[in-house]
């Protein structure tokens, strides 16, 4: 294969391989939005039910951090490859067994302790699914255009999400009787297909140039985690802080979902199709952003789009209160479809651009996982703070804001990457605010 065409696969298949590994991910999100209250905590009251079926979803990202100590370490002490490959057989087998568990009313108790228990499963396995393919396509691409090859990484994850959620448009239409007893299982079951051909595209994937000649050069860090820790700490803490942006896709994803449908009772249908419509817009989005910041910075782009974010959560939140479906659409594909992506395109290139190689899978892989952990809580924590009421819109607008400007404190403060060789990332850790 050329030189030019390596970027091309390995974007190519990082793009594919998130596809699938996301789309496993999200349609437990779908679920536990729509129907997990219903079959796992019938017990409880619709709204502790809700918050009890959110907050399920929310555990997946406790088991984040642990996997990406675990597999950033696999990463950069035996190549990104194996990663890759581990973490669509975890997903995989998890998602599937989801699909296959007993419901409250046929096992009591143990059914939602084994559904607990699949979704740490699953958050293990994505914890090096992002850091591992941002990694390998980073180190294939040129270095004038690391932003735009990276960003694949995230289109795929968009294109998961697309999946996920067209796959539950018809379960969703399906009677509840149906929809509750069987019809919720089979976006799960599928997971296996989804995991087979992923398993075959990740592994004909080539190891990157950067490992290999860390290889060669017998320069591979024995302890990953200790030299990260050693010497780039600082660097962990910031993509820890600005990788909270990531509440912005929950809080849309799962919490919008569930006040429009539970609370305010609009229909599923049309709520699902505005998820499929916006990632069909990230998908256009997330590579152009990714362009953009090849030539103006990663700063600006990223900064831009989380303070975008910040504005456009109280429109929508607000549309979906009064029941506009037309504003819904409106807002929604502009705040997620194309605000949001600016940050999806320019954060895998600009997180691992912080990080040398010897430490780069473990660095990224820790900080967005510490990072997306607090992020996917913030469904529950929005809901548990503003209520589940018509009125909750506002406080979840707010608080999502914050998270915002969190994170345009975090990347203010960086260094810009964009202009930095390859082979000299990493190695100056002054600011350059």
């Amino acid at each position: 294969m050329t030189v030019q065409g390596k970027p091309r696969k390995a974007a190519v298949a990082a793009w594919i391989g998130s596809a699938l590994e996301y789309y496993d991910f999200f349609i437990y999100g779908t679920a536990a939005a729509l129907v997990f209250s219903k079959i796992f905590f019938p017990s409880s009251s619709p709204a502790t039910g809700t918050l009890l079926a959110l907050a399920t979803f929310g555990v997946g990202y406790l088991a984040r951090p642990v996997g990406a100590f675990v597999l950033g370490h696999v990463g950069d002490k035996f190549g990104r490859k194996k990663v890759l490959v581990a973490t669509l057989v975890m997903m995989g087998a998890s998602t599937f067994l989801v699909g296959c568990l007993p419901t409250y009313h046929d096992m009591g108790l143990l059914a939602p302790v084994l559904l607990v228990v699949l979704r740490l499963m699953q958050g293990f396995s994505v914890s090096g699914e992002q850091a591992g393919a941002n990694s390998m396509t980073l180190e294939h691409a040129p270095a004038n255009r690391r932003a735009y090859y990276t960003s694949f990484t995230l289109n795929g994850t968009q294109a998961g999400q697309i999946i996920a959620t067209a796959i539950f448009l018809p379960i969703a239409a399906l009677p509840e009787e149906q929809l509750l007893s069987w019809g919720w299982r089979v976006p799960f079951w599928l997971s296996i297909v989804v995991a087979a051909v992923g398993l075959v595209i990740r592994r004909t994937l080539e190891e990157t140039p950067a490992f290999e000649q860390e290889v060669a050069t017998n320069t591979v860090a024995r302890m990953p985690l200790a030299v990260l820790f050693r010497e780039q700490w600082r660097d962990v803490l910031r993509v820890v802080v600005a990788a909270v942006i990531a509440s912005v896709s929950t809080i849309f994803t799962v919490h919008a979902l569930s006040y429009a449908v539970n609370t305010m009772g609009l229909e599923r249908g049309p709520m699902l199709w505005v998820g499929v419509l916006a990632n069909v817009a990230a998908l256009i989005s997330i590579p152009l952003w990714g362009s953009l910041s090849d030539r103006i910075g990663r700063k600006p782009v990223f900064v831009g789009g989380s303070l975008g974010c910040a504005v456009l959560m109280f429109a929508y939140l607000w549309s979906i209160s009064i029941g506009n479906y037309a504003l819904i659409f409106i807002v929604g594909i502009l705040m997620f479809g194309v605000v949001h992506s600016a940050t999806s395109g320019v954060w895998p290139s600009f997180y691992g651009e912080m990080f040398t190689t010897r430490v780069r899978l473990s660095g990224m892989a820790i900080g967005t996982q510490i990072g997306f952990a607090i992020a996917g809580f913030a469904p529950t924590v929005a809901t548990a703070l503003a209520g589940t009421g018509p009125e909750s819109w506002l406080g979840v607008s707010l608080i999502t804001a914050a998270l915002c400007l969190v994170n345009v404190a975090a990347v203010a403060t960086a260094r810009e990457t964009y202009r930095v060789p390859t082979e000299e990332l990493g190695l100056d850790r002054r600011l350059a605010v």
